[in-house]
């Protein structure tokens, strides 16, 4: 052993004992440094390799949940039965020696009362190591691997937090159940910091009618052909149609067996995600990726448990907001529009005529109102039964929606009589024009359940602001206009006729 003098670079003597020297820089290097498991092994190996003739040493850290050892440290070449020996410490107790096997020995690294991993060294002459040096190094080590350990728990906590967060503010503005999909495939591959994600929603029956992906270079056309089929055909539905989770680390290899979305995604690993509502199964989320293979630890299947279960929530909460807006809509529709015609009812026409007068007040534009009152419909009545005159209202309505423009407003104000407001700048020639269509329109045969009827029309006609400055006056001189129409054109097919000055 040379003598020389000097000082190393943790200020240990160079000629000292090893094991003294690895205690001495033990005790400065980790007053001073927080360090990484693989520091500390780096430290220790040029003083075991003079005190053991160390050739490898392997740290392993112990997974709490799965009781597996992940390689986290290693200096020199692997062996083929590290793994092995090092799994062998936990058939002795947990105070008991190190374990020699061969040129290997394996040390079990415990710190509170619990085992967090173990080091595994390969050298010639290890029975060198002294019991204290031994013990020193397991407890730096074992120091080492609960701080590393405490901190991934604490970025996991609040990595889940922050993305169940995210989830629930965004999900609980979904204002239907496909919008809450897209949070949820968004939210998971976030979550899981994957490349790609996908959602699939299914009906009661289970059929996929809708889909969605985030990360896919064509978007959600790389999995339209999903689309109409039934879930209940793909492997991994059948893996998490009892609400578990599904893992896979390797899809080539793995007992969950791909399904289509995973397929046509080209995952190489992904996590599978059942949702559940109150009334079943609603879909399901998958993420992964295509570019390798992932280890999905026990945070990942936590995670993924959470983004189910929530998830399930979040569809369900998007379901009743969806289906209770479209009821605000039906009634609110009820509330404006005829129930017989579909047409809007007196009150939108109101609303809307009022609006337009003002609008064309700041504009200075115009504005026309026209009163239509059908010409024979009470015989039809009469004659034909109200089944029938509903049916002729009906074809009616459909009439007179092809004589106006997009903007215009047909409505039915009640039994027989209509109107029809004209915005967009509509002078007296453009009235004139569209109630001579109207008229035009309405003596064409009628044919109902097997026999042609045949009606007219009365159409009265009033301007803004030649006529009427406001809705109430306008709607009174087109209703007299129109029957002065009616008077005019009695006996015949029906005309028009424009309010009269000082009428």
């Amino acid at each position: 052993m040379s003598m020389s003098s000097g000082t190393g670079p943790a200020g240990a003597v160079l000629g000292a004992d090893p094991q003294d020297a690895l205690l001495a820089e033990l005790v400065s290097f980790m007053t001073k440094d927080t360090p990484s498991v693989q520091h500390v092994l780096d430290l220790g190996e040029p003083h075991l390799r003079e005190a053991a003739g160390l050739t490898a040493a392997t740290v392993f850290e112990l997974d709490s949940e799965t009781g597996l050892l992940t390689v986290t440290a290693r200096v020199g070449p692997p062996g083929p039965r590290d793994q092995l020996t090092a799994g062998k410490i936990f058939r002795m107790a947990a105070g008991a020696k190190p374990l020699v096997s061969g040129e290997q020995m394996a040390v079990r690294l415990r710190i509170g009362g619990q085992t967090v991993g173990v080091l595994l060294l390969t050298g010639s002459d290890l029975a060198a190591l002294r019991a204290d040096v031994l013990a020193s190094l397991a407890l730096h080590f074992a120091t080492t691997l609960q701080g590393l350990a405490a901190e991934k728990q604490r970025q996991f906590v609040s990595h889940t937090a922050n993305t169940i967060r995210g989830l629930f503010e965004r999900g609980m503005a979904a204002a239907s159940v496909e919008a809450a999909g897209r949070v949820l495939a968004a939210s998971s591959a976030e979550g899981f910091r994957t490349e790609h994600a996908a959602v699939i929603l299914v009906d009661p029956d289970s059929t996929v009618r809708y889909v969605h992906s985030v990360g896919l270079p064509d978007g959600d056309a790389t999995l339209a052909g999903v689309v109409g089929k039934p879930a209940t055909e793909s492997p991994v539905w059948q893996a998490i149609k009892d609400g578990k989770v599904a893992l896979a680390n390797d899809s080539a290899t793995s007992s969950v067996r791909p399904c289509d979305l995973a397929l046509l995604m080209k995952l190489k690993s992904f996590v599978a995600m059942p949702l559940r509502s109150a009334q079943g199964p609603v879909g399901m989320i998958m993420c992964g990726d295509s570019s390798g293979t992932r280890d999905w630890t026990f945070r990942d299947r936590i995670l993924a448990e959470q983004l189910s279960g929530e998830g399930g929530l979040i569809v369900d909460s998007a379901g009743m907001r969806q289906t209770a807006q479209a009821h605000v809509a039906e009634l609110s529709h009820q509330a404006f529009h005829d129930s017989l015609t579909g047409l809007p009812n007196r009150t939108h026409l109101i609303e809307r005529a009022e609006r337009v007068v003002r609008d064309a007040a700041v504009t200075r534009s115009r504005v026309a109102l026209m009163v239509l009152d059908l010409n024979g419909f009470k015989l039809v009545n009469d004659t034909a039964g109200h089944q029938v005159g509903d049916v002729l209202l009906q074809q009616v309505a459909k009439r007179l929606l092809g004589t106006v423009r997009d903007n215009d407003v047909v409505s039915r104000l009640g039994g027989d009589e209509f109107a029809i407001l004209l915005t967009n700048d509509a002078d007296e020639e453009v009235a004139s024009v569209v109630a001579g269509r109207i008229c035009e329109r309405l003596r064409r045969p009628f044919a109902i359940d097997g026999r042609e009827l045949s009606i007219g029309g009365s159409v009265g006609i009033a301007l803004y602001p030649d006529d009427a400055t406001d809705y109430e006056e306008l709607m009174r001189r087109a209703d007299a206009a129109m029957y002065e129409a009616k008077r005019a054109t009695k006996g015949s097919g029906g005309g028009f006729r424009r309010a009269r000055a000082g009428f």
